[in-house]
């Protein structure tokens, strides 16, 4: 959630440049992304979302956060939901809170493993009989060190964009997404610090890995990739993109301390994060050329100016999706 100076060329190491941004960032968004901005926008909100009874949901990274919020909230609205994450007891958890737990469906998935991913889709387009009627590609990780994945990605990289465009592209490919069906991605507001860049993102340095930079980098590409898709898919299934805000979840208790410390009881809980989602899946408005959504409203996905300039095109990102993808596609 930190603005990206490495794109303009300031040396990496000069920390007062660094703090500055980092200043320039939080103080553009602090009262939008809050709870402030939340509650301010929902005088306008209008009326309740309705049901989803009838349908089945996937909602990735469901044992916690946003993701745990988005499935029971989408449960309590009648929808058939499958909770995808990486560890079963916390799945059960979600199950077992669940206000119609028999229609929540655990779903075991490292969603940072491609093999597992493929595994699954192959699993299921055998098991389902009808496409899904939405997809919330939501799992998100913020690690502070290098990893790697069995199949050789940066954890990070595999998990916040290689696995849910694998699993998109997969799932449209076997007859689990249809024409009707709609995808939403969960993006981050910290993708407002960065231009698309490919090479800082997809060979990250060892020694200085910065993971906060990498997690805003993984997200603009998030935003980019949907508008392509869009494009790519003119009969559907339709793409959105979002953003939920400044939440208080534990992946920034844990990943992002300082930041909670200082917001403290000014982030937005889960259900409030997860409203956009939601919306979305109710309302299914027009997809959008450009812009990100938030707070039930499309958002323009620039504000600084440097973000506008992107050091890759769209193309070279697409092909190098392609290419990574290109074994379990």
């Amino acid at each position: 959630m930190i603005f990206d100076i490495t794109a303009t060329g300031a040396p990496h190491n000069d920390c007062m440049i660094k703090m500055l941004g980092t200043l320039l960032f939080y103080g553009r968004f602090a009262k939008t992304f809050s709870v402030l901005g939340y509650r301010k926008a929902e005088k306008k909100f209008g009326a309740q979302i309705g049901s989803f009874a009838g349908q089945s949901w996937a909602v990735t990274g469901a044992s916690g956060g946003i993701g745990q919020a988005i499935a029971l909230e989408a449960n309590r609205l009648g929808a058939k939901v499958y909770a995808v994450a990486r560890f079963g007891e916390k799945l059960a958890l979600t199950q077992s809170i669940a206000p119609y737990p028999e229609k929540l469906i655990p779903v075991v998935c490292d969603l940072s493993s491609l093999n597992d991913i493929s595994a699954w889709s192959e699993r299921w387009s055998d098991e389902l009989a009808e496409p899904m009627d939405v997809l919330v590609n939501n799992v998100g990780v913020l690690p502070h060190e290098y990893q790697e994945t069995a199949e050789g990605f940066e954890v990070a990289l595999a998990t916040n964009l290689l696995g849910p465009v694998l699993l998109t592209k997969q799932w449209n490919k076997r007859g689990l997404l249809g024409q009707q069906s709609l995808v939403i991605n969960v993006s981050s507001g910290g993708m407002y610090g960065t231009p698309l860049r490919l090479e800082p993102m997809t060979a990250p340095s060892i020694k200085d890995y910065d993971g906060v930079s990498l997690y805003a980098q993984h997200k603009r590409a998030m935003v980019v990739w949907t508008h392509e898709w869009n494009r790519a898919h003119p009969s559907g299934p339709k793409m959105h993109v979002m953003h939920p805000g400044w939440v208080d979840t534990a992946g920034v208790q844990t990943s992002l301390p300082t930041f909670r410390r200082v917001m403290g009881h000014l982030l937005r809980t889960p259900k409030q994060g997860a409203d956009t989602v939601l919306w979305l899946a109710a309302h299914k408005p027009e997809v959008a050329t450009e812009g990100i959504w938030f707070d039930r409203h499309l958002e323009p996905e620039h504000v600084f100016s440097i973000t506008k300039k992107p050091q890759v095109s769209v193309e070279e990102l697409i092909d190098y999706l392609d290419d990574a993808l290109s074994s379990w596609l």
